[in-house]
């Protein structure tokens, strides 16, 4: 009966007591929803920005006055989701200057305004080039051989 007792107390301390930190996998500007309010439009410039973001994490392709932070957090799930990592923020703020360089537009995305998109499963067929591997070889193969023969 005390073996019982001892080895209940052993695992009961061993499964409550040993409690695993939560993994969190972070990319980009931390605590980006906070930082965020504190730029002002047509106040701030880009001085401001980088003092309180630090460099975009991208600029726009055809546009420098576009920048682009990003700031995404993923997380192991628990027991009901199997222990596969979910997406815990996901977070963009753009910013636009204007020629002068002070912020005249602000918009913030967060996780809840993603769009979930689905993409086609129908394979499309070439109808260019039907001819199998072998054949093609073969008429290049024998293409090579003439120019030669010339």
């Amino acid at each position: 009966m005390k073996k019982i007792i001892f080895i209940f107390i052993v695992f009961s301390l061993t499964f409550t007591a040993c409690k695993q930190n939560q993994v969190i996998k972070s990319h980009g500007i931390a605590y980006l929803d906070k930082r965020e309010k504190l730029i002002i439009v047509n106040e701030s410039n880009k001085n401001d920005a980088v003092a309180l973001l630090g460099q975009p994490s991208t600029k726009g392709m055809v546009n420098d006055n576009l920048w682009i932070y990003i700031e995404r957090t993923r997380t192991r799930g628990k027991l009901l989701k199997l222990g596969r990592n979910f997406l815990e923020k996901n977070n963009v703020l753009v910013l636009e200057f204007d020629k002068y360089g002070i912020l005249s537009r602000k918009e913030f995305y967060d996780k809840g305004e993603m769009n979930k998109v689905t993409f086609a499963k129908d394979i499309t067929e070439n109808e260019i080039r039907k001819e199998n591997f072998i054949h093609s070889f073969l008429s290049s193969v024998r293409q090579k051989m003439l120019t030669k023969r010339k």
